[in-house]
């Protein structure tokens, strides 16, 4: 499950003189959150985790886990001899991953199918935050070396930076959708962790 949330600021400056070049700097920054789930059976931790996990849809379903990011863009533009040009982009991504977390004692039997349904589900999360990481990787090489023959204020330019970074998180949206759609069809990797844990042995 993915929560996404986009965000552009772009600032405009004069130069004199000798321009520097274009550079570009991307941060992640990772939080990992649990919500605590309790039962001695693996029916009743899928309960726990319907009753306690992440809310989605609206607030009126849970998730097993979520990934929820925002990605932000600070990005500057310089106008010189007519030309505007994107000299500084600073893009941020702010990952969070939320996870549950079994607190009631269990039986070894039990612990054993936890342990790898929990490595499932954080496998799946990371994911989303692998594909999250490469969209904002993709975005620095879209805008890198923009430039335009541009107006004063440079509109054009701003236009086509953020039409570049859009389309580019449109394009990693449609992946993060995509692998969802493979993990939870029906008998899709999601469903056998689900069958897994709630095997009796």
């Amino acid at each position: 499950m993915r929560l996404a949330v986009l965000t552009c600021l772009v600032a405009i400056g004069g130069l004199c003189g000798f321009a520097p070049s274009a550079s570009a700097d991307t941060k992640v920054l990772v939080k990992t959150r649990t919500y605590d789930i309790s039962g001695t059976t693996g029916a009743a931790l899928i309960e726990a985790m319907d009753r306690n996990g992440p809310k989605r849809h609206g607030f009126m379903t849970h998730a097993i886990a979520l990934t929820a990011y925002t990605v932000s863009w600070d990005l500057e533009i310089s106008r010189e001899g007519g030309v505007c040009r994107l000299r500084q982009a600073n893009g941020t991504l702010d990952l969070t991953y939320t996870l549950p977390r079994m607190v009631s004692a269990a039986t070894p039997a039990l612990q054993k199918r936890w342990k790898r349904f929990f490595a499932g589900v954080r496998a799946h999360e990371h994911n989303h935050g692998r594909i999250a990481k490469t969209m904002m990787r993709a975005t620095e090489r879209s805008i890198t070396g923009l430039e335009f023959a541009d107006n004063w204020v440079c509109s054009m330019t701003h236009r086509e930076a953020r039409r570049r970074i859009k389309a580019v998180y449109a394009e990693y949206e449609a992946k993060q959708n995509a692998f969802d759609a493979r993990e939870h069809r029906h008998g899709g990797h999601v469903e056998r962790l689900i069958g897994a844990l709630l095997r009796k042995q």
